[in-house]
């Protein structure tokens, strides 16, 4: 996939070349619970080493999926966002869409995700609470970007 369109003038492209960073940082850093003050160098690092699916209208982007992956046997799905002034027109869903059905993220064994708030739109898509929670460890540093 490199773009796909959908009325109204919205598409959605895994093309790296067409993502605005600063539109990226600046909801990440300023609007998201999960990465507050997270560092533009952190942003641009984490796009360079993902698939990110980029969700634009006429030119401008107005929302992010990236997706950390193997490409073989694990991803994690990351950074779902549309901004406020777009929500409510299914955008969420055609971007998980396109996720899920991205060639590269085919025949995984494992796709995982973390949220606090859109349980809905992922159990959709297939997605599940843990089914063995107690597997899972991990090392959680939740103000790392905060001014200290």
């Amino acid at each position: 996939m490199q773009t796909q369109q959908m009325p109204g003038g919205y598409e959605i492209s895994t093309d790296p070349h067409r993502l605005d960073v600063e539109v990226i940082h600046r909801f990440l850093a300023e609007e998201s619970y999960w990465s507050p003050g997270i560092p533009r160098s952190v942003v641009e690092r984490s796009i360079a080493n993902s698939i990110c699916f980029g969700v634009y209208h006429g030119a401008a982007q107005i929302g992010l999926a990236r997706v950390v992956t193997d490409k073989s046997t694990f991803a994690l799905l990351a950074d779902v966002f549309i901004l406020e002034s777009h929500r409510g027109k299914g955008l969420s869903k055609w971007l998980m869409r396109c996720v899920v059905e991205h060639e590269d993220l085919q025949g995984l064994r494992r796709l995982l995700l973390l949220t606090s708030d859109a349980h809905g739109l992922y159990r959709q898509f297939g997605f599940e609470a843990l089914g063995s929670p107690s597997r899972f460890m991990e090392i959680v540093r939740p103000d790392l970007y905060r001014p200290r």
